[in-house]
């Protein structure tokens, strides 16, 4: 065992059953930075692994609140503050005609902050993952079931992490280099 600085360890299963099995058991002996590798999505381990709560919602919801109040004040200065105009004797704050704009500019910049939103909370561009450096993870695509500990969580001892991951029967236990 060196003493270099690793990501985390990864080990390798062999079948979808195993890797559930396994994500329990690491859940149940209180790692939190973990996660599973599956070439399909497997019933149940979601709620296993604790995925965060999603935040993109209210990254679309405040996004598209911001652009349809902002097209809905912009629009009111305009014709009610900036450049008032009386044509006709009708009222300078007509907000019936406000609404098309509004609602435009609602979508527009939810549609924006989605993609924004999903770009940055994915961490992309990112062509690299530290789990790609172990070579036996090229399968996780096709036929491998992966389960990887992360060197950061709290309670990651090097030694203890290993014989734990060992105690579940996995094919394989890799280092992930960083």
């Amino acid at each position: 065992m060196s003493d270099r600085r690793i990501w985390g360890l990864l080990a390798e299963f062999d079948s979808p059953e195993a890797l559930i099995h396994a994500a329990r058991a690491t859940s149940v002996e209180g790692y939190v930075c973990f996660d599973a590798y599956s070439p399909s999505p497997l019933e149940g381990l979601s709620e296993v692994v604790r995925l965060r709560r999603p935040w993109m919602p209210r990254i679309v919801l405040l996004s598209g609140l911001a652009g349809g109040t902002s097209g809905f004040v912009l629009q009111w200065w305009i014709s009610a503050a900036a450049y008032p105009l009386d044509v006709g004797g009708r009222p300078l704050f007509s907000w019936p005609a406000f609404i098309p704009v509004t609602f435009e500019l609602t979508i527009l910049c939810a549609a924006f902050g989605a993609v924004i939103g999903m770009l940055m909370l994915n961490g992309l561009p990112a062509p690299y993952h530290p789990v790609f450096n172990v070579p036996q993870f090229r399968s996780a695509t096709s036929n491998g079931f992966f389960l990887a500990i992360e060197s950061n969580d709290k309670q990651f001892r090097l030694e203890e992490t290993l014989r734990f991951l060992e105690s579940l029967n996995p094919l394989e236990i890799n280092r992930i280099a960083p």
